[in-house]
């Protein structure tokens, strides 16, 4: 099996008091998480632009 298509497997279990259980289970692979890692990115990427040009019209520049 190719490195890159072998499926890794994270499962999370939260408890908030006593009636509150919160389960979560996520399946990927490394392709996967490399996908996930650029729409990251991206969206950091694009946030930092967002901010500096409404601190720049904020000033009146």
């Amino acid at each position: 099996m190719s490195p890159l298509a072998e499926r890794q497997t994270a499962r999370s279990l939260v408890r908030i008091g006593k009636r509150v259980i919160l389960k979560a289970e996520v399946d990927v692979t490394p392709a996967g998480l490399l996908g996930i890692a650029g729409l990251v990115g991206g969206i950091l990427l694009s946030t930092t632009v967002l901010v500096v040009a409404t601190i720049r019209a904020s000033q009146g520049r």
